[in-house]
């Protein structure tokens, strides 16, 4: 007969070796500021769909928008791009937008619903 203890051990082993520790992937939020230091920034709209994504009306790839956007001509205070997301786009659409654009230095985003 197997005592309980030897149980529960077994129990805990298996779930420890076959549960994933694996960290996800973060997107940085940020607050709605006030108005102020909106107006140096150049803006950029990008309309992201379930199957499109277009930066200032003009149809992009997924994988080369950071390059796009600091690309862009600005005065040295970033960029501030507006989303505006379609109807049918997935939230997971949008987080891999956000992912895509983290690389860009003194970027802001601000979705638009």
């Amino acid at each position: 007969m197997t005592s309980l203890i030897d149980v529960i051990f077994l129990l805990l082993l298996f779930f420890m070796l076959t549960s994933t520790f694996s960290k996800y992937s973060e997107v940085e939020l940020m607050n709605a500021a006030s108005g102020n230091g909106r107006e140096n920034k150049q803006m950029l709209f990008v309309s992201l769909g379930e199957d499109s994504l277009m930066l200032n009306a003009q149809n992009v790839d997924m994988s080369l928008i950071a390059g796009l956007v600091e690309a862009q001509p600005n005065d040295g205070s970033g960029h501030l791009v507006l989303i505006n997301l379609g109807e049918e786009t997935s939230s997971q659409r949008l987080v891999d937008l956000l992912t895509s654009l983290r690389v860009v230095k003194d970027l802001q985003t601000m979705i638009l619903s």
